[in-house]
């Protein structure tokens, strides 16, 4: 992966350099007042981007400071007691909450995450306390790097956990969300799949966190085809309801699906990417402010719309997400946070090239 964005990070530039010998980037010397400078739009330093999150969530990073802090399992119990189910946001926090589990249990493997197995030992009855460790399980048998049946053992655990943390809290799609990362995993067939995900249509059938989930199991490089994937995101987008992010969801069966290291800009400006980008952007417009996926469409537009050129709509997505880049396309790389950095600075230079500034960008 290190040598993959190695590789990237140069195409990138040859890229700016090709741009500003044709004119869509104008050439400006080190330090001058035409420089474009991304702290000038109040924009966060590379080096404190927050990568755990894709959008803000303070009560979830305070409530995990204290967690890992006093190694107290109580406040993230408390919190998740306080999310509905059905909602973004407990899918959200529960991932997050068995994500930073799995992190400690890397960094510090004989002592870290105790204060996960005490809430399963000492809350076994509490359906948070059972979504987090089957998210647990599912991560640590996709992060940790071990053989294929080592994964599988890990996987076949995370699926009796899903099972009793399904049973503690009926009409909750959480479970059977984490379920569709073991059912990719295990290599279930298709209509063992299906079985899964007309759970989750029973219990909250516009759940965005659920489609995307269900998206990767359909892709070419899991179980499906790439023709399977756009049908299924295709089909959940026109059956959104107005505010729904489904409407988003061709864009990323697109991403899914790209040519590595593709960086011709015919393609971005091609009928396909300009009818995803149209669709993610009409979803963006329509939904509301605190929808908690909003921030994972907008990462992505970013992407695209920076690969197209489209350098004023990109800085409209970027004044909006500033400051936490911990979604796709950003996570896919070992250093999220450079990654995103370069597309940042690709789209303030692109911006001001073509007359932009801080003082013409509005919020």
């Amino acid at each position: 992966m290190g040598i993959l964005w190695g590789l990237m990070a140069v195409l990138m530039i040859a890229w700016v350099v090709m741009l500003r010998r044709r004119g869509g980037i104008r050439q400006v010397a080190p330090g001058s007042p035409d420089a474009a400078d991304p702290a000038d739009y109040g924009f966060m330093r590379q080096e404190d981007l927050d990568v755990r999150l894709p959008g803000p969530d303070q009560d979830l990073l305070d409530v995990m400071a204290v967690v890992q802090r006093n190694q107290d399992f109580t406040a993230a119990s408390q919190l998740l007691a306080g999310t509905g189910k059905e909602t973004e946001t407990r899918w959200e926090r529960v991932q997050a909450i068995a994500g930073a589990a799995a992190i400690e249990l890397a960094q510090t493997p004989r002592l870290g995450a105790g204060w996960l197995h005490a809430w399963r030992s000492q809350q076994p009855k509490d359906a948070g306390g059972a979504q987090v460790f089957a998210e647990f399980l599912v991560q640590q048998a996709w992060r940790g790097g071990g053989t294929e049946d080592e994964q599988r053992i890990i996987l076949e655990e995370a699926r009796g956990a899903l099972e009793q943390a399904a049973l503690l809290a009926p009409g909750d799609p959480v479970p059977h969300i984490t379920h569709l990362a073991v059912a990719r995993g295990l290599g279930y067939s298709q209509s063992e799949f299906e079985q899964v995900w007309l759970k989750i249509l029973d219990t909250a059938p516009g759940h965005m966190g659920a489609h995307l989930a269900g998206l990767r199991y359909w892709c070419e490089k899991w179980h499906g085809s790439r023709e399977q994937a756009f049908a299924f995101a295709e089909a959940a987008a026109a059956r959104a309801p107005r505010g729904s992010l489904l409407a988003a969801l061709p864009l990323f069966a697109l991403y899914e699906h790209m040519p590595d290291l593709n960086l011709v800009r015919g393609f971005y400006e091609s009928e396909v990417v300009s009818k995803a980008v149209h669709g993610a952007l009409f979803a963006v417009h329509a939904a509301r402010p605190d929808d908690p996926m909003l921030a994972h469409v907008r990462h992505l537009l970013v992407f695209f719309l920076v690969r197209g050129e489209r350098w004023s709509e990109a800085m409209q997505q970027l004044v909006r997400v500033d400051g936490h880049v911990g979604a796709v396309p950003w996570t896919a790389e070992a250093d999220p946070a450079a990654s995103y950095a370069v597309y940042r600075a690709l789209a303030v230079a692109g911006y001001e090239a073509n007359g932009g500034s801080p003082a013409t960008l509005s919020a």
